[in-house]
């Protein structure tokens, strides 16, 4: 491979970002920024309907194909699912394989990795490819060989620690999360070397201020200060040791500011009984210092969660003009139903709005700057798990467990100044009940069962927001949830996909559907666009899993299985199949 191809030229992707001399790392969500947008405009409305299947790649792998092919020059790095196998593919010779990378990891790390055995993606920079194992090894290849340049172990797959996630490289660092909430682990993001995998800092979710790397002073929520033993304060007892948070979504970064982004998940357990008070920092947006790991400041979305409404979805940063002044935004889609802008540098909350019209656990966000509940939902006790009790069961929650929308990250164009976002259209009913923390076993403590609102069979929509009044411009009904990343381009074309296995192309105006074709299998991976040859490329991975395919992507029949997915999502079964294989699609040559 020639080390100087070896630049990001990822979807369209420019030089070096102001601040930086090198270029712009390669990431499965595109940009720093996560907005899953490509300045690449040869294919447009008025052709994509002439795009063809140009080449294909077999995974080898079955199970739930999340994430995205990563492309630097004329090479094209494919991840799969557990067993997490790498392949390097030569663009200049028909997708000839160059390397593989095959780690061995114990077969064991399956049985307690939660909602399938996906993987999320990989990233590179400094001619090094970045990933994150299963079992919670975060690996560093030389991108010319596969070479294993450094692993390190970030977790312990013994008290049910695992990953899924792409990590993010940041100029001298790689920073990486972790799962586990299910089963009690105390999560973290942790920052290492990318020369020699040398851990620089960690910083928990829950705990002591010096172990969350929090400063009481000027970590701040909502422009107040946290004060001392803010997280300490809002457990009972120690059990902010077992209180899950875990990290296990995608991370943004501003150069500017030097700050990180992401979410954290739900607390352990899920029974709302058996953890009384918010359970800082849970369920909460968090912008840390690179260099130092510190918190700038923090926002609790869901204190106290009784639905298990992860907060790890992406941070999409913008810079929008807001009361005749250009800001610097972070628009998040939480699982809890809400779309969110906030003022990224100061954490200031600016829009709190449904982005699905069945939410109903919540009336609204109070945004009353001046309330003692501002930025809190003002929660509807009826559909409150907490409030009817333990070995109840609450009916028709929406949305449900799996959120309106889940990890598949939605896209920004500037061009329309609109956000494509991929949901989920699917309550719940919910009965917590008790369970006793044993390291390794699952501590989850409630039962679900999944189910489309009233009046509907549909459960998913792919729609187009506004993210300044908290509105939705359009939306597409699906039959069933979107589980792809969504690629706006600046042809004025977005791409998504679906679980029944079409690539859809819409018009990034109207939403007005353009193209569709079916994939082998269905696609709970994110569309990626690339140009080689002067030619434009799309491709996408296929293969049915994740939450929502877990009963097919696991042979599972019970109903209640995957936590109420399986009888949730069984319909699917009807329209695709397992699989594990990369389309890729092109215009005509002339």
């Amino acid at each position: 491979m020639r080390r100087g191809a070896l630049t990001a030229l990822l979807l369209g992707l420019g030089p070096a970002l102001a601040g930086e001399s090198r270029p712009n790392p390669a990431l499965p969500t595109v940009d720093y920024a996560n907005t899953r947008f490509s300045g690449l405009d040869q294919i447009t409305p008025r052709n994509v309907g002439r795009m063809k299947v140009a080449w294909t790649f077999s995974t080898g792998v079955l199970r739930g194909h999340e994430g995205a092919p990563l492309v630097v020059g004329h090479i094209m790095y494919v991840h799969t699912p557990f067993p997490n196998i790498v392949y390097a593919l030569d663009l200049d010779q028909d997708g000839k394989i160059l390397w593989r990378y095959a780690p061995r990891q114990e077969a064991g790390v399956v049985a307690v990795m939660c909602c399938d055995t996906v993987h999320r993606g990989l990233a590179y920079e400094g001619g090094r490819i970045f990933l994150q194992l299963a079992d919670t090894r975060v690996v560093a290849l030389d991108a010319e060989t596969g070479r294993e340049l450094w692993s390190v172990q970030n977790g312990d797959p013994a008290r049910g620690e695992t990953n899924t996630a792409a990590v993010l490289p940041v100029r001298d660092k790689v920073i990486v999360g972790l799962s586990g909430g299910e089963y009690g682990a105390r999560c973290h993001v942790t920052a290492y070397d990318q020369a020699t995998g040398r851990r620089l800092w960690r910083a928990f979710a829950t705990g002591p201020d010096a172990e969350m790397l929090v400063d009481p002073e000027t970590t701040t929520e909502l422009g107040r200060p946290i004060g001392r033993d803010s997280s300490l304060k809002s457990w009972e007892g120690e059990q902010w040791k077992t209180g899950g948070a875990c990290a296990w979504g995608w991370f943004s970064y501003d150069p500017e500011l030097n700050l990180v982004y992401y979410g954290t998940g739900n607390p352990s357990t899920w029974n709302p009984a058996q953890r009384p008070g918010d359970n800082r920092w849970a369920m909460a947006i968090v912008a840390r210092d690179a260099e130092t790991g510190v918190a700038r400041w923090v926002y609790q979305m869901t204190p106290h969660d009784q639905w298990d409404y992860d907060g790890v979805n992406e941070m999409i940063l913008t810079e929008q003009e807001v009361g005749g002044r250009k800001r610097r935004l972070l628009t998040h889609f939480d699982r809890n139903g809400f779309g969110y802008t906030l003022d990224r540098e100061t954490g200031e909350l600016l829009v709190a709005e449904k982005f699905d019209p069945s939410v109903n656990w919540a009336k609204r966000i109070d945004l009353a700057r001046g309330s003692p509940t501002y930025g809190r939902p003002v929660v509807d006790e009826r559909y409150a798990p907490g409030t009817a009790g333990e070995d109840e069961t609450v009916t028709g929650i929406c949305p449900g467990a799996l959120g309106a929308k889940n990890q598949q990250p939605a896209a920004y164009s500037p061009r329309t100044g609109l956000f494509y976002v991929p949901t989920n259209h699917m309550c719940m009913d919910y009965e917590p009940f008790r369970v006793t923390y044993t390291p390794g076993q699952p501590y989850v403590g409630a039962t679900l069962t999944l189910h489309p609102p009233p009046d509907t069979d549909r459960t998913g929509a792919f729609i187009a927001w506004d993210n300044l009044s908290g509105r939705i411009r359009w939306s597409i009904p699906e039959p069933f949830s979107v589980w792809s990343g969504a690629l706006a381009t600046a042809g004025g074309v977005v791409f998504y996909g679906t679980l029944e296995g079409y690539l859809k192309a819409v018009d990034a105006e109207t939403g007005r559907e353009l193209y569709r074709f079916k994939t082998p299998s269905g696609i709970v991976g994110n569309v990626t666009t690339y140009m080689h040859g002067g030619r434009q490329y799309v491709a996408v991975l296929s293969g049915i899993g994740g939450w929502a395919g877990i009963g097919l992507a696991a042979g599972l029949t019970d109903p209640a299985e995957g936590s109420g997915a399986v009888g949730g999502y069984a319909a699917l079964s009807q329209y695709t199949a397992a699989g594990g294989q990369l389309t890729v699609f092109a215009l005509p040559e002339r």
